[in-house]
């Protein structure tokens, strides 16, 4: 469902996207598809609550918003992934939830502020074309997601800040965000009770969703889902482990077994083997255009093999993912630098080692950016970042206090680093609101924000073969849950996210619950590299190229280099292809229509 709407009551003109159908007469907001949505009219004065998209709040609960006055906590009170607008004459208050798992944006119009749950959407409205700067950060600084904070891939496109209460006045003057959401440490919070009834009620919420089906890779996040959906449907769930067809013995295979087995009175288990024609890469500019580069762009083909079989085959209309697990629940090496500030040095030293270990690194560079991070905020880091990336002959394997770089490709032009500096230099100016905060934390929020809100097209991916796609570990409730943990009872920088694993222990085979890897498929990679480097080769001279960002000649030796083996980081490379194949999808795909032909009236229960 794509749901959105107008900053003030509108005129009878107000346009709509065609198809939509308004939310309440009278009303500016209009939904596109199916979804839950519920209106809350006031019974005095022109004013109506609406609780947009996967909400777990009691009928009576929402009842009561109506009259009264909003709770700050609203966005995230209940388990779910919802955004809440207030409707009133002169304006519309929207609260964002904290994960950014249901974005809103908004861009002015004539009608004053549009908002609406599609960027994309919004930029057909109003004709905007592609964030140049943006792009540039996505491709060649993916691991600075604060760079674009709140930046769209169109030009004039706006995310509502996350964990805020964002008044849009129907005039459309300025909007004013207040912060609501704030990860401050709860004494005495037991991380593990807090993260199982979290994750409990996020899954319980869709338990009973039509056509339930899950994951079950056989990594602890997907099988705690899939364990507690099982737990909770009110029929035997479908779990489905996708797996190479010529491999049966495997790591993920055995374990999603053995969690098959235990639950084998309320888990249906299904195997889907992969074959080359769901290799990486393959067809990955013919997925249909999203709001921006989808996560699973390289992998379309296995993602839309495994999409169809389910819906054709188990009659999937709704599937769970243990996907942003690894983002909620992993220590981010930053941790080091909170132990040191909070006068920790022996946990500190204990921790470096352990981690040293465990990635055979030698410890002491560890040990000595976490006493630099340790007297750097990250206003000081973007600084020192708009600097270095500024360097023509910058040591591209070095850190910037809190944000590692990834190389600076042979295929980069120019003008990309003036990009960068420039988004470097407006991520400076704009306010964190929520500075002050733990670094661990605070580097938590970029990262998990930018996965919940990218999980957003992959999920219009899967819309588009009919399933609607759930990632409970991203709803608000359960990251709240993560982030509160006073630093005492964090996990130590080391450890396979313990805290999951303990909440779980009752319900998951022991081995699986010790578990301290997760498969992979980096092989697979170099593979589908190498079976479509005619098709890959082809996107050389694309839209990237035609703005002044590659090089198509070095891209293509590049690409060539790396379907033949020889050893390098994929990560840049993958992330040009990506936001490639997006813009060949976005510029050929028809735009969202907009009309202003009055749609059905439809009171929402």
């Amino acid at each position: 469902m794509i749901f959105g709407g107008f900053s003030a009551t509108p005129v009878a003109s107000v346009p709509r996207p065609a198809a939509s159908v308004p939310l309440a007469p009278g009303s500016s907001a209009w939904r596109l598809g199916d979804g839950p949505a519920h209106v809350l009219t006031a019974e005095s004065g022109p004013r109506r609550v609406l609780v947009l998209g996967w909400c777990g709040a009691e009928k009576a609960e929402l009842a009561r918003l109506a009259d009264g006055v909003l709770p700050a906590d609203i966005a995230w009170r209940w388990p779910g992934a919802y955004a809440v607008v207030e409707e009133a004459t002169a304006a519309a208050v929207v609260y964002t939830d904290p994960a950014a798992a249901c974005p809103v944006y908004v861009t002015r119009s004539d009608d004053g502020w549009a908002w609406s749950s599609s960027a994309r959407l919004l930029a057909a409205l109003t004709g905007a074309a592609i964030d140049t700067e943006r792009l540039a950060c996505s491709v060649f600084l993916p691991s600075v997601p604060g760079l674009a904070a709140g930046r769209t891939f169109f030009d004039g496109v706006r995310q509502l800040p996350p964990g805020c209460r964002v008044v849009l006045p129907g005039d459309g003057t300025a909007w004013r965000a207040t912060t609501v959401w704030r990860p401050e440490p709860v004494p005495g919070q037991l991380p593990v009770s807090r993260l199982r009834e979290a994750l409990e009620s996020a899954v319980g919420l869709r338990a009973n969703a039509p056509g339930l089906t899950s994951d079950l890779s056989g990594g602890l996040d997907s099988t705690s889902v899939a364990v507690l959906a099982a737990a909770m449907a009110g029929q035997r769930l479908n779990a489905v482990t996708v797996h190479p067809a010529e491999n049966l013995e495997g790591a993920d295979l055995r374990h999603a077994r053995q969690a098959a087995a235990r639950w084998q009175n309320r888990i249906a288990h299904h195997l889907l083997p992969l074959s080359e024609e769901h290799l990486p890469y393959t067809e990955v500019a013919d997925a249909p255009a999203t709001d921006e580069p989808a996560p699973s762009t390289l992998t379309r083909a296995r993602l839309a093999a495994q999409l169809d079989w389910m819906r054709d085959k188990l009659g999937s209309r709704t599937h769970l993912t243990g996907d942003g697990g690894d983002s909620v629940l992993f220590q981010s090496p930053i941790h080091l630098a909170d132990l040191v500030r909070h006068r920790h040095p022996r946990r500190a030293v204990s921790e470096a080692f352990g981690w040293a270990r465990l990635r055979h690194a030698p410890v002491a560079p560890l040990l000595r950016d976490a006493y630099r991070l340790a007297h750097t905020s990250r206003d000081e880091a973007l600084k020192q970042l708009a600097a270095q990336v500024g360097e023509p002959g910058r040591d591209d394997h070095g850190k910037v206090v809190w944000f590692p770089l990834l190389p600076f490709p042979s295929w980069g032009e120019p003008t990309v680093t003036r990009m960068l500096v420039a988004s470097a230099h407006r991520a400076v100016a704009e306010p964190d609101q929520l500075g002050g905060l733990d670094f661990a934390i605070r580097a938590g929020i970029d990262e998990i924000r930018e996965v919940a809100r990218s999980a957003v097209a992959d999920a219009q991916l899967a819309r588009t073969r009919g399933i609607d796609l759930h990632n409970p570990f991203l709803d608000g409730l359960v990251v709240d849950a993560v982030l509160t943990t006073p630093l005492a009872r964090r996990a130590a920088l080391h450890a396979y996210k313990p805290h999951l694993a303990c909440a779980m222990a009752d319900l998951l085979p022991p081995d699986t619950a010790a578990r301290t890897t997760k498969g992979s498929f980096d092989a697979d990679h170099f593979t589908g590299m190498r079976a479509n480097l005619p098709e890959l080769s082809g996107l050389a001279d694309g839209y990237l190229a035609a703005l002044g960002m590659v090089h198509p000649g070095r891209f293509r030796r590049h690409l060539a280099q790396a379907a033949a083996g020889l050893p390098m980081s994929l990560a840049t490379l993958e992330q040009a292809l990506t936001a490639e194949a997006w813009l060949t999808a976005h510029h050929r795909d028809p735009a969202p229509a907009w009309t202003r032909t009055p749609a059905r009236s439809e009171t929402l229960a």
